[in-house]
């Protein structure tokens, strides 16, 4: 991932960092104002395109800009002759999907990259995608915040445990999962639940 250039220039030299605060706080902020831009490319040129972007970055040290690059992509089980076959299938054939801080410079490397027609968008006027949008798409995992924390204590609202109230003992944000200790017949019982399905008390 281009972005990891990034971070990887910006700590590995502590004398260099201490002397470069605001450049760093300023990176940080661009790295935040990045959002995700769909670009319209000719068939088949999904891959390339790619390659070409990521290619121009790295010359042109643009990494603080334009962070990542992807072609979504699914996997595909193909059953033939009583045998299963997975293989990879573009998720939206003629599109590539760009993280990037839009400037006008960042929008003319992406815009005349070879075999780019253009940014989707009214007009051809670049539109990021919503974190729902983003999600949809499974191209990058938006976080979910809770208001409740390991330790706390939560009532369950919903399913078998309705009304039972336990104590956070683990979030788990890439499952989507809470762990709780609930007291169940005199014994404390570690329970799996979905994030709304407690409600902090």
């Amino acid at each position: 991932m281009p972005g990891s250039v990034l971070y990887s220039e910006l700590f590995s030299d502590s004398k260099r960092l201490e002397g470069g605060r605001g450049r760093v706080s300023a990176l940080v902020c661009m790295a935040e104002e990045a959002k995700w831009y769909v670009v319209h490319t000719y068939s088949g040129y999904e891959n390339k395109v790619k390659a070409n972007i990521e290619k121009i970055v790295e010359n042109r040290k643009m990494q603080d800009y334009i962070l990542d690059i992807v072609v979504p992509m699914e996997e595909q089980i193909e059953i033939k002759d009583g045998k299963k076959k997975a293989t990879l299938k573009k998720v939206f054939p003629g599109y590539v999907l760009v993280k990037m801080v839009m400037t006008d410079e960042s929008w003319y490397i992406v815009r005349n990259t070879r075999g780019v027609t253009g940014f989707v968008g009214p007009g051809s006027k670049p539109v990021p995608l919503s974190d729902d949008e983003i999600r949809m798409m499974g191209v990058e995992q938006v976080e979910t915040v809770v208001d409740y924390e390991v330790g706390d204590s939560v009532r369950v609202i919903e399913g078998p445990l309705e009304s039972f109230i336990g104590t956070v003992e683990e979030i788990s944000h890439d499952k989507k999962k809470v762990r709780v200790m609930v007291s169940m017949f005199g014994r404390e019982t570690p329970v799996e639940l979905d994030f709304t399905q407690i409600v902090k008390l």
